[in-house]
Protein backbone atom coordinates (compact mmCIF):
# COMPACT_ATOMS: atom_id res chain seq x y z
CA UNK A 1 0.00 0.00 0.00
CA UNK A 2 2.82 2.34 -0.91
CA UNK A 3 0.47 4.85 -2.53
CA UNK A 4 -1.22 5.41 0.79
CA UNK A 5 0.28 7.94 3.15
CA UNK A 6 -1.16 6.13 6.14
CA UNK A 7 -2.65 2.69 5.47
CA UNK A 8 -3.65 2.23 9.10
CA UNK A 9 -5.75 5.40 9.05
CA UNK A 10 -7.55 4.20 5.95
CA UNK A 11 -8.19 0.77 7.45
CA UNK A 12 -9.43 2.37 10.66
CA UNK A 13 -11.87 4.46 8.62
CA UNK A 14 -13.46 1.38 7.06
CA UNK A 15 -13.05 -0.90 10.10
CA UNK A 16 -13.91 1.43 13.00
CA UNK A 17 -15.08 -1.38 15.24
CA UNK A 18 -11.99 -3.57 15.15
CA UNK A 19 -10.77 -2.43 18.57
CA UNK A 20 -14.23 -2.25 20.15
CA UNK A 21 -15.99 -5.50 19.31
CA UNK A 22 -14.77 -9.04 18.85
CA UNK A 23 -13.83 -9.88 15.26
CA UNK A 24 -15.33 -13.14 13.99
CA UNK A 25 -13.01 -14.65 11.39
CA UNK A 26 -14.38 -18.15 12.11
CA UNK A 27 -17.78 -19.39 13.21
CA UNK A 28 -17.98 -19.26 17.01
CA UNK A 29 -17.91 -22.68 18.68
CA UNK A 30 -20.93 -21.71 20.77
CA UNK A 31 -23.69 -19.41 19.63
CA UNK A 32 -23.55 -15.80 20.77
CA UNK A 33 -26.63 -14.91 22.81
CA UNK A 34 -29.24 -12.78 21.11
CA UNK A 35 -29.01 -9.93 23.64
CA UNK A 36 -25.30 -9.45 22.95
CA UNK A 37 -25.84 -9.49 19.20
CA UNK A 38 -28.70 -7.00 19.37
CA UNK A 39 -26.72 -4.75 21.72
CA UNK A 40 -23.80 -4.57 19.28
CA UNK A 41 -26.09 -4.00 16.32
CA UNK A 42 -27.92 -1.27 18.19
CA UNK A 43 -24.69 0.49 19.14
CA UNK A 44 -23.42 0.48 15.56
CA UNK A 45 -26.75 1.59 14.13
CA UNK A 46 -27.17 4.44 16.58
CA UNK A 47 -23.72 5.84 15.85
CA UNK A 48 -24.04 5.45 12.10
CA UNK A 49 -27.51 7.02 11.98
CA UNK A 50 -26.46 10.12 13.90
CA UNK A 51 -25.31 12.23 10.96
CA UNK A 52 -28.26 11.22 8.82
CA UNK A 53 -30.69 11.97 11.63
CA UNK A 54 -29.26 15.50 11.81
CA UNK A 55 -30.11 15.94 8.12
CA UNK A 56 -26.50 16.63 7.14
CA UNK A 57 -26.25 13.96 4.44
CA UNK A 58 -26.70 14.38 0.70
CA UNK A 59 -28.90 11.60 -0.70
CA UNK A 60 -28.47 8.13 0.83
CA UNK A 61 -31.35 8.52 3.32
CA UNK A 62 -34.53 9.40 1.51
CA UNK A 63 -37.29 9.29 4.12
CA UNK A 64 -35.37 9.41 7.39
CA UNK A 65 -38.31 8.69 9.70
CA UNK A 66 -37.53 5.89 12.13
CA UNK A 67 -41.23 5.34 12.77
CA UNK A 68 -41.65 4.83 9.03
CA UNK A 69 -38.77 2.34 8.97
CA UNK A 70 -40.24 0.52 11.97
CA UNK A 71 -43.56 0.14 10.14
CA UNK A 72 -41.78 -1.17 7.06
CA UNK A 73 -39.77 -3.69 9.05
CA UNK A 74 -43.02 -4.94 10.60
CA UNK A 75 -44.32 -5.51 7.07
CA UNK A 76 -41.00 -7.15 6.16
CA UNK A 77 -41.19 -9.44 9.19
CA UNK A 78 -44.40 -11.05 7.98
CA UNK A 79 -42.59 -12.32 4.86
CA UNK A 80 -38.94 -12.24 5.95
CA UNK A 81 -38.71 -16.00 5.45
CA UNK A 82 -40.60 -16.09 2.15
CA UNK A 83 -38.88 -16.95 -1.13
CA UNK A 84 -41.15 -15.63 -3.84
CA UNK A 85 -39.79 -18.01 -6.45
CA UNK A 86 -42.23 -20.44 -4.84
CA UNK A 87 -45.39 -18.72 -6.01
CA UNK A 88 -47.64 -21.61 -4.98
CA UNK A 89 -46.57 -21.12 -1.36
CA UNK A 90 -46.62 -17.32 -1.42
CA UNK A 91 -49.27 -16.08 -3.87
CA UNK A 92 -49.35 -12.84 -1.86
CA UNK A 93 -46.10 -11.90 -3.59
CA UNK A 94 -47.85 -12.05 -6.97
CA UNK A 95 -50.53 -9.68 -5.67
CA UNK A 96 -48.09 -7.23 -4.10
CA UNK A 97 -45.54 -7.26 -6.93
CA UNK A 98 -48.24 -6.78 -9.55
CA UNK A 99 -49.75 -3.88 -7.65
CA UNK A 100 -46.37 -2.19 -7.12
CA UNK A 101 -45.71 -2.35 -10.87
CA UNK A 102 -49.24 -1.17 -11.72
CA UNK A 103 -49.04 1.82 -9.35
CA UNK A 104 -45.63 2.78 -10.76
CA UNK A 105 -46.89 2.50 -14.33
CA UNK A 106 -49.81 4.75 -13.46
CA UNK A 107 -47.41 7.32 -11.97
CA UNK A 108 -45.21 7.28 -15.07
CA UNK A 109 -47.89 7.48 -17.74
CA UNK A 110 -47.97 3.81 -18.66
CA UNK A 111 -51.20 2.93 -16.88
CA UNK A 112 -53.34 3.66 -19.94
CA UNK A 113 -51.45 1.14 -22.08
CA UNK A 114 -52.98 -2.32 -21.77
CA UNK A 115 -49.70 -3.98 -22.74
CA UNK A 116 -47.46 -2.00 -20.37
CA UNK A 117 -45.80 -4.17 -17.75
CA UNK A 118 -42.81 -4.46 -15.46
CA UNK A 119 -40.85 -6.36 -12.84
CA UNK A 120 -39.37 -5.74 -9.40
CA UNK A 121 -35.57 -5.86 -9.16
CA UNK A 122 -33.10 -5.56 -6.29
CA UNK A 123 -32.16 -1.96 -7.09
CA UNK A 124 -31.21 0.51 -9.77
CA UNK A 125 -28.12 -1.38 -10.90
CA UNK A 126 -30.08 -4.55 -11.58
CA UNK A 127 -32.81 -2.59 -13.35
CA UNK A 128 -30.31 -0.89 -15.65
CA UNK A 129 -28.26 -4.02 -16.29
CA UNK A 130 -31.44 -5.98 -17.03
CA UNK A 131 -32.54 -3.33 -19.51
CA UNK A 132 -29.21 -3.66 -21.33
CA UNK A 133 -29.61 -7.45 -21.46
CA UNK A 134 -33.21 -7.15 -22.68
CA UNK A 135 -32.29 -4.87 -25.56
CA UNK A 136 -29.37 -7.12 -26.48
CA UNK A 137 -31.73 -10.10 -26.70
CA UNK A 138 -34.34 -8.12 -28.62
CA UNK A 139 -31.61 -7.08 -31.06
CA UNK A 140 -30.50 -10.68 -31.51
CA UNK A 141 -34.05 -11.59 -32.51
CA UNK A 142 -33.69 -9.01 -35.28
CA UNK A 143 -30.39 -10.53 -36.39
CA UNK A 144 -28.02 -8.07 -34.66
CA UNK A 145 -24.99 -10.06 -33.53
CA UNK A 146 -22.78 -7.12 -32.50
CA UNK A 147 -25.19 -4.96 -30.50
CA UNK A 148 -24.48 -1.34 -29.65
CA UNK A 149 -26.17 1.11 -27.28
CA UNK A 150 -25.74 4.87 -26.97
CA UNK A 151 -26.07 6.86 -23.77
CA UNK A 152 -24.64 10.11 -22.36
CA UNK A 153 -21.32 10.25 -20.56
CA UNK A 154 -23.34 11.36 -17.53
CA UNK A 155 -25.51 8.20 -17.52
CA UNK A 156 -25.23 5.95 -14.49
CA UNK A 157 -22.31 3.54 -14.63
CA UNK A 158 -24.60 0.57 -13.95
CA UNK A 159 -25.43 0.80 -17.66
CA UNK A 160 -21.73 0.40 -18.42
CA UNK A 161 -21.61 -2.50 -15.98
CA UNK A 162 -24.44 -4.21 -17.82
CA UNK A 163 -22.79 -3.63 -21.17
CA UNK A 164 -19.55 -5.10 -19.82
CA UNK A 165 -21.30 -8.17 -18.43
CA UNK A 166 -23.42 -8.80 -21.52
CA UNK A 167 -21.03 -7.90 -24.31
CA UNK A 168 -22.76 -4.78 -25.63
CA UNK A 169 -20.65 -2.08 -27.27
CA UNK A 170 -21.18 1.31 -25.64
CA UNK A 171 -21.11 4.58 -27.55
CA UNK A 172 -20.73 7.48 -25.09
CA UNK A 173 -22.44 10.67 -26.21
CA UNK A 174 -21.13 14.07 -25.04
CA UNK A 175 -23.25 16.55 -23.12
CA UNK A 176 -23.75 20.24 -23.83
CA UNK A 177 -23.15 23.26 -21.63
CA UNK A 178 -26.32 22.39 -19.69
CA UNK A 179 -25.03 18.85 -19.04
CA UNK A 180 -27.77 17.36 -21.23
CA UNK A 181 -26.97 14.83 -23.93
CA UNK A 182 -26.23 16.15 -27.42
CA UNK A 183 -29.15 14.72 -29.43
CA UNK A 184 -27.60 15.56 -32.81
CA UNK A 185 -24.48 13.63 -31.82
CA UNK A 186 -26.62 10.64 -30.85
CA UNK A 187 -28.38 10.78 -34.22
CA UNK A 188 -25.08 10.82 -36.08
CA UNK A 189 -23.81 7.73 -34.25
CA UNK A 190 -26.79 5.41 -34.64
CA UNK A 191 -25.80 2.44 -36.80
CA UNK A 192 -27.55 -0.74 -38.00
CA UNK A 193 -26.15 -2.38 -34.84
CA UNK A 194 -27.79 0.10 -32.45
CA UNK A 195 -30.37 -1.80 -30.41
CA UNK A 196 -31.32 1.07 -28.10
CA UNK A 197 -30.45 4.45 -26.67
CA UNK A 198 -30.70 5.53 -23.03
CA UNK A 199 -30.91 8.79 -21.10
CA UNK A 200 -31.58 10.03 -17.57
CA UNK A 201 -34.28 11.79 -15.57
CA UNK A 202 -32.36 13.07 -13.72
CA UNK A 203 -28.68 12.36 -13.92
CA UNK A 204 -26.79 11.20 -10.83
CA UNK A 205 -23.98 13.80 -11.14
CA UNK A 206 -26.04 16.92 -11.86
CA UNK A 207 -29.72 16.06 -11.41
CA UNK A 208 -30.65 17.31 -14.88
CA UNK A 209 -33.23 15.78 -17.20
CA UNK A 210 -31.95 14.82 -20.64
CA UNK A 211 -34.07 15.92 -23.66
CA UNK A 212 -36.34 12.89 -23.45
CA UNK A 213 -38.93 14.10 -25.97
CA UNK A 214 -36.32 14.69 -28.68
CA UNK A 215 -34.68 11.34 -28.02
CA UNK A 216 -38.06 9.60 -28.08
CA UNK A 217 -38.79 11.03 -31.51
CA UNK A 218 -35.36 9.89 -32.66
CA UNK A 219 -35.94 6.36 -31.34
CA UNK A 220 -39.27 6.16 -33.17
CA UNK A 221 -37.72 7.42 -36.37
CA UNK A 222 -34.91 4.86 -36.23
CA UNK A 223 -37.03 1.99 -34.94
CA UNK A 224 -34.86 1.36 -31.86
CA UNK A 225 -35.52 1.01 -28.14
CA UNK A 226 -35.27 3.89 -25.67
CA UNK A 227 -34.68 3.42 -21.95
CA UNK A 228 -35.20 6.27 -19.48
CA UNK A 229 -33.22 5.91 -16.28
CA UNK A 230 -35.40 7.40 -13.58
CA UNK A 231 -33.79 5.31 -10.85
CA UNK A 232 -32.78 8.37 -8.86
CA UNK A 233 -35.28 11.00 -9.97
CA UNK A 234 -38.37 9.11 -11.05
CA UNK A 235 -40.23 8.94 -7.76
CA UNK A 236 -39.69 12.64 -7.01
CA UNK A 237 -40.13 14.10 -10.51
CA UNK A 238 -43.44 12.24 -10.82
CA UNK A 239 -44.96 14.70 -8.32
CA UNK A 240 -43.45 17.90 -9.73
CA UNK A 241 -46.63 19.02 -11.48
CA UNK A 242 -48.67 18.53 -8.30
CA UNK A 243 -46.13 20.77 -6.52
CA UNK A 244 -46.29 23.51 -9.14
CA UNK A 245 -42.84 22.67 -10.50
CA UNK A 246 -42.50 22.61 -14.29
CA UNK A 247 -40.40 19.74 -15.59
CA UNK A 248 -40.08 18.53 -19.19
CA UNK A 249 -41.82 15.26 -20.10
CA UNK A 250 -39.67 12.29 -19.18
CA UNK A 251 -41.73 9.09 -18.92
CA UNK A 252 -44.07 6.84 -20.94
CA UNK A 253 -46.11 9.90 -21.94
CA UNK A 254 -43.27 10.59 -24.38
CA UNK A 255 -43.74 8.66 -27.64
CA UNK A 256 -40.73 6.45 -28.26
CA UNK A 257 -39.96 5.57 -24.63
CA UNK A 258 -39.98 1.78 -24.48
CA UNK A 259 -38.71 1.16 -20.95
CA UNK A 260 -38.08 3.03 -17.73
CA UNK A 261 -36.54 2.30 -14.34
CA UNK A 262 -37.35 3.97 -11.00
CA UNK A 263 -36.07 3.02 -7.57
CA UNK A 264 -38.71 2.42 -4.94
CA UNK A 265 -35.93 2.33 -2.35
CA UNK A 266 -35.01 5.97 -3.02
CA UNK A 267 -37.81 8.55 -3.32
CA UNK A 268 -40.32 5.69 -3.18
CA UNK A 269 -39.35 5.48 0.53
CA UNK A 270 -39.23 1.68 0.67
CA UNK A 271 -36.53 -0.39 2.35
CA UNK A 272 -33.27 -0.85 0.49
CA UNK A 273 -33.34 -3.55 -2.15
CA UNK A 274 -36.14 -2.70 -4.59
CA UNK A 275 -36.52 -0.96 -7.93
CA UNK A 276 -39.16 -1.10 -10.65
CA UNK A 277 -38.23 -1.85 -14.26
CA UNK A 278 -41.11 -1.05 -16.60
CA UNK A 279 -41.71 -1.84 -20.27
CA UNK A 280 -44.12 -0.45 -22.85
CA UNK A 281 -44.98 -3.98 -23.97
CA UNK A 282 -44.90 -7.60 -22.84
CA UNK A 283 -43.23 -8.41 -26.15
CA UNK A 284 -40.19 -6.45 -25.02
CA UNK A 285 -40.21 -7.75 -21.45
CA UNK A 286 -40.15 -11.38 -22.55
CA UNK A 287 -36.53 -10.95 -23.64
CA UNK A 288 -35.35 -10.65 -20.03
CA UNK A 289 -36.79 -14.04 -19.04
CA UNK A 290 -34.56 -17.08 -18.63
CA UNK A 291 -35.95 -20.58 -19.12
CA UNK A 292 -34.48 -24.07 -19.29
CA UNK A 293 -36.76 -26.99 -20.09
CA UNK A 294 -34.51 -30.04 -19.87
CA UNK A 295 -32.84 -29.63 -16.46
CA UNK A 296 -33.14 -32.73 -14.18
CA UNK A 297 -34.30 -30.41 -11.38
CA UNK A 298 -37.37 -29.51 -13.35
CA UNK A 299 -38.43 -26.83 -15.82
CA UNK A 300 -36.71 -23.63 -14.69
CA UNK A 301 -38.28 -20.23 -15.35
CA UNK A 302 -36.83 -17.00 -13.98
CA UNK A 303 -38.13 -13.49 -14.77
CA UNK A 304 -34.72 -11.91 -14.27
CA UNK A 305 -31.23 -12.30 -12.86
CA UNK A 306 -32.28 -13.35 -9.37
CA UNK A 307 -33.53 -16.80 -8.51
CA UNK A 308 -34.50 -16.63 -4.87
CA UNK A 309 -36.03 -13.29 -3.88
CA UNK A 310 -37.19 -12.00 -0.53
CA UNK A 311 -40.90 -11.64 0.03
CA UNK A 312 -40.04 -9.27 2.86
CA UNK A 313 -38.73 -6.42 0.71
CA UNK A 314 -41.67 -6.74 -1.67
CA UNK A 315 -44.11 -6.58 1.25
CA UNK A 316 -42.32 -3.56 2.71
CA UNK A 317 -42.35 -1.74 -0.64
CA UNK A 318 -46.05 -2.43 -1.12
CA UNK A 319 -46.72 -1.21 2.43
CA UNK A 320 -44.73 2.00 1.89
CA UNK A 321 -46.58 2.93 -1.28
CA UNK A 322 -50.03 2.20 0.15
CA UNK A 323 -49.33 3.94 3.45
CA UNK A 324 -48.01 7.15 1.89
CA UNK A 325 -50.49 7.33 -0.96
CA UNK A 326 -50.55 10.15 -3.47
CA UNK A 327 -51.14 12.77 -0.78
CA UNK A 328 -48.17 11.61 1.29
CA UNK A 329 -45.80 11.52 -1.67
CA UNK A 330 -46.85 14.99 -2.83
CA UNK A 331 -46.47 16.46 0.65
CA UNK A 332 -42.90 15.17 0.96
CA UNK A 333 -42.06 16.21 -2.61
CA UNK A 334 -43.29 19.74 -1.99
CA UNK A 335 -40.90 20.11 0.94
CA UNK A 336 -38.01 18.75 -1.12
CA UNK A 337 -38.64 21.07 -4.08
CA UNK A 338 -38.95 24.07 -1.73
CA UNK A 339 -35.70 23.15 0.02
CA UNK A 340 -33.96 22.72 -3.33
CA UNK A 341 -35.15 26.18 -4.42
CA UNK A 342 -33.66 27.72 -1.25
CA UNK A 343 -30.44 25.84 -1.87
CA UNK A 344 -30.22 27.03 -5.48
CA UNK A 345 -30.86 30.66 -4.54
CA UNK A 346 -28.28 30.50 -1.75
CA UNK A 347 -25.56 29.02 -3.93
CA UNK A 348 -26.26 31.52 -6.72
CA UNK A 349 -25.63 34.29 -4.19
CA UNK A 350 -22.06 33.05 -3.58
CA UNK A 351 -19.93 34.57 -6.40
CA UNK A 352 -17.14 31.99 -6.07
CA UNK A 353 -19.54 29.13 -6.97
CA UNK A 354 -21.54 28.16 -10.03
CA UNK A 355 -24.44 25.73 -10.40
CA UNK A 356 -24.12 23.08 -13.12
CA UNK A 357 -27.12 22.56 -15.40
CA UNK A 358 -30.77 23.06 -14.45
CA UNK A 359 -31.44 21.27 -11.16
CA UNK A 360 -34.78 20.28 -9.64
CA UNK A 361 -34.02 18.22 -6.54
CA UNK A 362 -30.27 17.58 -6.80
CA UNK A 363 -27.98 20.60 -6.99
CA UNK A 364 -24.43 20.27 -8.34
CA UNK A 365 -22.02 23.18 -8.00
CA UNK A 366 -18.41 23.88 -8.93
CA UNK A 367 -15.86 26.60 -8.35
CA UNK A 368 -16.20 29.77 -10.41
CA UNK A 369 -12.89 31.04 -9.03
CA UNK A 370 -9.61 29.62 -10.41
CA UNK A 371 -8.03 30.06 -6.96
CA UNK A 372 -10.73 28.02 -5.22
CA UNK A 373 -10.48 24.21 -5.16
CA UNK A 374 -14.02 22.87 -4.71
CA UNK A 375 -12.65 19.82 -2.89
CA UNK A 376 -11.11 22.11 -0.28
CA UNK A 377 -14.62 23.52 0.15
CA UNK A 378 -15.87 19.97 0.62
CA UNK A 379 -13.16 19.33 3.22
CA UNK A 380 -14.38 22.34 5.20
CA UNK A 381 -17.99 21.19 4.91
CA UNK A 382 -16.98 17.72 6.12
CA UNK A 383 -15.29 19.28 9.14
CA UNK A 384 -18.59 21.01 9.89
CA UNK A 385 -20.44 17.69 9.86
CA UNK A 386 -21.78 17.57 6.28
CA UNK A 387 -21.52 14.59 3.91
CA UNK A 388 -21.65 15.74 0.29
CA UNK A 389 -20.97 13.79 -2.91
CA UNK A 390 -17.81 14.56 -4.90
CA UNK A 391 -17.93 14.74 -8.71
CA UNK A 392 -15.40 15.00 -11.51
CA UNK A 393 -15.25 16.18 -15.14
CA UNK A 394 -15.63 18.90 -13.96
CA UNK A 395 -14.61 18.84 -10.30
CA UNK A 396 -17.73 19.61 -8.31
CA UNK A 397 -19.90 18.49 -5.41
CA UNK A 398 -23.62 17.93 -5.25
CA UNK A 399 -26.36 18.06 -2.65
CA UNK A 400 -29.16 15.58 -3.32
CA UNK A 401 -32.05 16.94 -1.28
CA UNK A 402 -34.14 14.37 0.58
CA UNK A 403 -36.80 14.49 3.28
CA UNK A 404 -34.34 14.77 6.20
CA UNK A 405 -32.91 17.91 4.57
CA UNK A 406 -36.31 19.64 4.72
CA UNK A 407 -36.16 20.14 8.48
CA UNK A 408 -36.77 23.81 9.45
CA UNK A 409 -33.62 25.92 9.23
CA UNK A 410 -31.42 23.11 7.88
CA UNK A 411 -30.83 24.50 4.37
CA UNK A 412 -30.12 27.89 5.93
CA UNK A 413 -27.58 26.22 8.22
CA UNK A 414 -25.96 24.52 5.24
CA UNK A 415 -25.69 27.79 3.31
CA UNK A 416 -24.09 29.51 6.31
CA UNK A 417 -21.58 26.66 6.55
CA UNK A 418 -21.03 26.72 2.80
CA UNK A 419 -20.19 30.43 2.80
CA UNK A 420 -17.79 29.91 5.69
CA UNK A 421 -16.25 26.91 3.92
CA UNK A 422 -15.68 28.92 0.73
CA UNK A 423 -13.96 31.66 2.72
CA UNK A 424 -11.80 29.07 4.48
CA UNK A 425 -10.85 27.33 1.22
CA UNK A 426 -9.93 30.48 -0.76
CA UNK A 427 -6.33 30.32 -1.86
CA UNK A 428 -5.69 27.18 0.18
CA UNK A 429 -2.80 25.16 -1.19
CA UNK A 430 -1.94 21.48 -1.01
CA UNK A 431 -3.97 18.40 -1.81
CA UNK A 432 -7.51 18.26 -0.46
CA UNK A 433 -8.63 15.35 1.68
CA UNK A 434 -11.81 14.69 -0.31
CA UNK A 435 -12.31 13.73 -3.93
CA UNK A 436 -14.73 12.12 -6.37
CA UNK A 437 -15.23 8.57 -5.12
CA UNK A 438 -18.71 7.14 -5.62
CA UNK A 439 -20.17 5.67 -2.44
CA UNK A 440 -17.36 6.93 -0.19
CA UNK A 441 -18.01 10.64 0.19
CA UNK A 442 -15.35 12.37 2.25
CA UNK A 443 -12.80 9.64 1.62
CA UNK A 444 -9.34 11.17 1.70
CA UNK A 445 -6.51 10.93 -0.83
CA UNK A 446 -5.46 7.56 0.59
CA UNK A 447 -8.75 5.97 -0.41
CA UNK A 448 -8.81 7.70 -3.80
CA UNK A 449 -5.23 6.59 -4.48
CA UNK A 450 -6.12 3.01 -3.63
CA UNK A 451 -8.97 3.03 -6.11
CA UNK A 452 -6.94 4.68 -8.85
CA UNK A 453 -3.65 2.81 -8.45
CA UNK A 454 -4.43 -0.52 -6.83
CA UNK A 455 -8.10 -1.10 -7.46
CA UNK A 456 -8.04 -4.77 -6.56
CA UNK A 457 -6.30 -3.97 -3.30
CA UNK A 458 -8.98 -1.45 -2.39
CA UNK A 459 -11.71 -4.01 -2.95
CA UNK A 460 -9.75 -6.53 -0.92
CA UNK A 461 -9.67 -4.03 1.92
CA UNK A 462 -13.47 -4.15 2.05
CA UNK A 463 -14.19 -7.78 1.19
CA UNK A 464 -11.24 -9.83 2.42
CA UNK A 465 -10.98 -11.64 5.76
CA UNK A 466 -12.60 -9.28 8.29
CA UNK A 467 -10.41 -6.97 10.31
CA UNK A 468 -13.14 -5.68 12.59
Amino acid sequence: LEVMSDADDFLNSIYPYRTRFETHAVLPAHGVDRATILEQLGAMAQEEDAKGDRGQVSGSLYHGGHDHYHFLTEAFEAFAHANVIQRDMYPSATKMEGEIVAMALDMFGGGHAEDACGVITSGGSESLMTAVYTYREAGRERGITEPEMIWPETAHVALDKGAYYFGVKVIKAPVDENYQVDVAWVRDHITPNTVAIAASAGTYPHGVIDPIAELGALALEKGIGFHVDGCLGGFILAWAKDCGVEVPPFDFRVPGVTSMSADTHKYGYALKGTSVLMYSSKELRKHQYFTVGGWPGGIYISPGMAGSRSGGVIAATWAAMLNLGREGYVEIAKGIFEAADKLIAGIEAIPELQILGKPYFLVAFASADPDLNIYHVNDALTARGWRMNGLQKPDAIHFCVTRPNTAPGLIEQFLDDLRASVDEAKGKEGEPDSGALYGLSGTGPEGVAVVEDILAGALDAFYDVPKG
